[in-house]
C-alpha cells in the first residue's frame, strides 16, 4: 500500500497525516509539542506506524509548520513547505470552491485568500497571542476549567460582556474586572470569544476581502464559542472540515504525493529515526549586524542542519556540504 506522509510540527502541537494512493486519509495523529519538537515528531512517528496497515510503504514525506526544517532533517523529508501553502492545498482538496481559509492555531493565526484555486493573498499573526488558542487555554486554566467546558459554557451566554481583546494583558485584566463587577461567567467567556474574533478580523483580516465559501480549520475550530462568534461577526455559515485539526499535515501529504511522482524513490529515513537521540544547540551568527540566533541539530557531534537566521546563509552552507 502506497502511503504519503505529511508532518506538521507547530509550536504547540504536532500533527501527522497518512494518505493512500487515492489521497484518502488512512491514519492521523495529533499530540502536543510541549517545547520539544524532535521528541514530539518521534512520538508521532511511533504512533502513526502502529495505526498503519502492515503492508504500508512510505513513498513520500513532507514537513510543514514552524519547525518544518528541523522536522524535515530528522525524517528525511522529500519536501518542506510553508503552512500557508499546506493549509490552502488541503482546503482546496476537500472544498474546491473555497475562497477564504481561516486557520487559528495554538501560537499563530492565518487568513488565506483563494481565487480560482490559487492563493492570491494571506495575512498572518505570529506576534500577539490575543488571537490564538494558547490564550484561550490560559484563560480556561485561570478559571479552573477545561477548554472543553470553556467552549460549552460560552454557548450558554445570554448577554455577553464586551471584553477588550486587543492585547492579552488588557483582556485578562478586563475579564478579572468584569468578574469583580458580578457578571455571569458564561457571559464573560463568550465575551472573550467575541473579542478574539474581533482581534483576528481587525488584524489578520485587515484589508482582506473575505468571500464565501469560508473554511475554518486548525485546533481552535474545536471551540464552539469561537465558531459561534465568527458566524455572528461574518453573518454567514462557516465550513469546518472533518479533520480540521490536521489539515496542515494533510496538505503536506498531498503536496509530496504530487512531487514524488517525478522521482524514483523517497528520501524517508524510516521509522527507526524515532529511536535516535538527537542533540540541539544554538549560537550567535556574527556575519552581519543582525546577530541572528542560529539553531543546529547534531548527531554524534556531527552537525546535520542549521537554521533560524533572517537570511539563508547557514542553510546554504549545509546544502553545499
Amino acid at each position: 500500500m502506497e502511503i504519503y506522509l505529511g508532518i506538521d510540527v507547530g509550536s504547540l502541537s504536532t500533527k501527522l497525516a497518512a494518505l493512500n494512493r487515492t489521497d484518502e486519509l488512512v491514519a492521523h495523529v495529533y499530540l502536543l509539542t510541549q517545547g520539544k519538537p524532535i521528541e514530539a515528531e518521534q512520538q508521532g512517528l511511533k504512533q502513526i506506524k502502529q495505526n498503519l496497515p502492515k503492508e504500508a510503504e512510505i513513498c513520500g514525506v513532507a514537513t510543514t509548520g514552524s519547525a518544518r526544517y528541523l522536522a524535515g532533517v530528522v525524517v528525511g523529508a522529500d519536501l518542506v513547505k510553508n503552512e500557508i501553502t499546506s493549509h490552502a492545498i488541503a482546503a482546496l482538496h476537500y472544498f474546491p470552491d473555497v475562497q477564504t481559509v481561516i486557520e487559528i492555531g495554538g501560537q499563530d493565526s492565518k487568513l488565506i485568500i483563494i481565487r480560482n484555486g490559487i492563493v492570491t493573498d494571506f495575512g498572518m499573526n505570529t506576534i500577539c497571542a490575543a488571537g490564538t488558542g494558547s490564550f484561550l487555554d490560559h484563560q480556561a486554566q485561570r478559571l479552573n476549567m477545561s477548554i472543553e467546558e470553556f467552549s460549552r459554557r460560552a454557548l450558554t451566554s445570554k448577554s455577553p460582556v464586551r471584553i477588550a481583546g486587543r492585547c492579552t494583558v488588557f483582556a485578562e485584566s478586563d475579564m478579572i474586572h468584569k468578574q469583580q463587577m458580578g457578571h455571569r461567567l458564561e457571559d464573560i467567556i463568550y465575551g472573550l470569544c467575541q473579542a478574539l474574533v474581533r482581534n483576528y478580523l481587525n488584524n489578520v483580516g485587515l484589508g482582506k476581502e473575505i468571500k464565501l465559501p469560508i473554511v475554518f480549520q486548525g485546533g481552535v475550530a474545536f471551540n464552539q464559542g469561537i465558531l459561534k462568534a465568527l458566524k455572528e461577526e461574518l453573518k454567514t455559515d462557516i465550513i469546518i472540515p472533518p479533520h480540521h485539526e490536521v489539515m496542515g499535515a494533510i496538505g503536506a501529504a498531498l503536496l509530496v504525493h504530487e512531487e514524488i511522482e517525478n522521482r524514483n524513490r523517497s528520501n524517508f529515513k524510516g521509522f527507526e529515526v524515532s529511536e535516535i537521540d538527537y542533540h540541539t544547540s544554538s549560537f550567535e551568527c556574527k556575519a552581519c549586524p543582525n546577530l541572528c540566533e542560529i539553531a543546529q541539530l547534531s548527531l554524534n557531534e556531527q552537525v546535520l542542519a542549521r537554521w533560524g537566521g533572517r537570511c539563508d546563509l547557514w542553510e546554504r552552507n549545509e546544502e553545499k556540504k
